[in-house]
C-alpha cells in the first residue's frame, strides 16, 4: 500500500472524529469550547524563535503561506502551503500512538485556467508530522517549511518551502530582510467583542524564486509571498460561520492585512494592520474597515462573493478585487474558498483570499 493511499484512508477515518468532537461550532469547530486549555490574553510578549515552533498548550495552530507568481512570460500563479496542528483534548502532550495532537497539511497551486490542491494528515508523537523552533522546521511527511540557514535564529529570513501532490509539486526559496509583523496588541488578536482571540504574526516581505511542476511540466516562477502563524484555544465566538481574510501586496511596497468574522447574531467583526514599507504595523480596528461583496458566484454548489470592494478610510483606500481564478475552491475536510487575486482604484497590486463557511 502506497504512503498516499495509506494517508487517504486515514484521513476519511480522522475527519469524521474531529467533526464530531472539537470541531462543533464555528466554523471548523473553532469556536467550541476550550477547557482545559491554555488561553490567548494580552500583555504576554511574543519570543523569537521560540514562537517559530508549536504551543501545545493551546487547541489549534497553523504555519500559512500564500505566494503570487509569475512566469517568464508574465503569466500568474498562486500557491498555498499550510501546516494546522489540532490538539483532541487537553494536558500534557504525550508520547507515541497516545499523542493527542492531529496534523493536517494543505496545499494548492492556482492558474488562470485550473485549482490543484491536496490534504493528508498525521498523527502526532510518531515523527510523520511537527515543527520545530531551532532550527526551524516544519514539516508533515515530504512536504516541509525550513529555514536554509541555521544560523538565522530569530530572523527567518532565508526559508524554503516544498510540497509533492498528485498533478502538481514545488519548491520555493524565500527571503527577506524586513522584520515579522504582530498583528494587534503586540501580536494579541482579537476576534470578537465578546474576548475570542489568538496570538497571531506575518512575515509579509517575502520575495521568491522556484520552480512549479504542474503535470509534469516545469514553469520557474518569481513574485512575492506572505507566511502567517496563529495560534488560539478558542478563537471564534459560537456564531461564528466563518470569515473573509485578506493579504495584500501594494504596488508602494507597504501591506495590508483585513479580516471580517461573519456572526449570525451580530454585525461582523472587522480588523487589520496596515503595514508600511520598512515594516512598521499600524493596527486597523472596525470603524476604520469596510469590506463589501461586489458580485457572487456559484462554486462547489455554494454562493460566495467573486468581487469585494474593500475600504480604509484613515489610509484613503478604495479599492475592487479580482480573483485569479473564481474556482479556487478547497475540497478538503473543512473546504474553503482560497486563491490569488488583483486589484486596483485607490491602490494596486496582488494578493490573497480566503472565505471560510459559505
Amino acid at each position: 500500500m502506497s504512503a498516499r493511499r495509506l494517508l487517504s484512508m486515514m484521513a476519511a477515518v480522522l475527519a469524521p472524529c474531529i467533526q464530531t468532537s472539537a470541531f462543533a461550532d464555528g466554523f471548523a469547530g473553532l469556536g467550541s469550547d476550550a477547557r482545559g486549555f491554555a488561553e490567548a490574553a494580552p500583555g504576554k510578549p511574543l519570543v523569537f524563535p521560540r514562537d517559530f515552533g508549536a504551543h501545545p498548550g493551546f487547541r489549534t495552530e497553523w504555519w500559512y503561506l500564500t505566494a503570487n507568481l509569475h512566469d517568464a512570460s508574465g503569466a500568474s500563479y498562486g500557491a498555498q502551503w499550510t501546516l494546522f496542528r489540532q490538539a483532541m483534548a487537553p494536558g500534557e502532550e504525550r508520547e507515541g500512538w497516545a499523542n493527542q495532537n492531529i496534523w493536517m497539511g494543505h496545499a494548492a497551486v492556482t492558474s488562470a485556467n485550473e485549482h490543484l490542491f491536496f490534504e493528508t494528515y498525521a498523527r502526532g508523537g510518531v515523527g510523520q508530522a511537527g515543527v520545530t523552533a531551532t532550527p526551524f522546521r516544519a514539516w508533515i511527511d515530504d512536504w516541509s517549511f525550513a529555514a536554509r540557514d541555521d544560523s538565522l535564529g530569530a530572523k527567518l529570513s532565508r526559508p524554503r518551502v516544498s510540497v509533492n501532490g498528485p498533478n502538481f509539486r514545488y519548491t520555493l526559496d524565500l527571503a527577506t530582510d524586513k522584520p515579522l509583523v504582530l498583528h494587534g496588541e503586540d501580536g494579541f488578536s482579537r476576534k470578537s467583542e465578546r474576548g475570542q482571540a489568538s496570538y497571531y504574526y506575518s512575515q509579509p516581505f517575502f520575495t521568491v524564486e522556484g520552480v512549479l511542476v504542474l503535470h509534469g511540466q516545469e514553469i520557474k516562477v518569481a513574485g512575492r509571498a506572505w507566511m502567517d502563524r496563529e495560534w488560539s484555544s478558542r478563537p471564534l465566538a459560537s456564531t461564528q460561520k466563518g470569515w473573509d481574510w485578506f493579504s495584500l501586496h501594494l504596488s508602494n511596497g507597504e501591506k495590508l492585512m483585513l479580516f471580517r468574522l461573519r456572526d449570525e447574531t451580530a454585525r461582523g467583526y472587522c480588523a487589520g494592520t496596515w503595514i508600511a514599507a520598512d515594516g512598521t504595523p499600524r493596527a486597523l480596528d472596525n470603524n476604520d474597515i469596510t469590506l463589501t461583496p461586489l458580485s457572487q458566484i456559484k462554486v462547489a454548489g455554494r454562493t460566495l462573493p467573486s468581487r469585494w470592494k474593500l475600504q480604509v478610510k484613515s489610509r484613503g483606500l478604495e479599492i475592487e478585487t479580482a480573483s485569479l481564478n473564481s474556482e479556487s475552491w478547497m475540497a478538503t475536510s473543512f473546504s474553503y474558498w482560497e486563491g490569488p487575486i488583483g486589484f486596483s482604484g485607490s491602490h494596486t497590486g496582488e494578493g490573497y483570499l480566503e472565505m471560510t463557511g459559505y
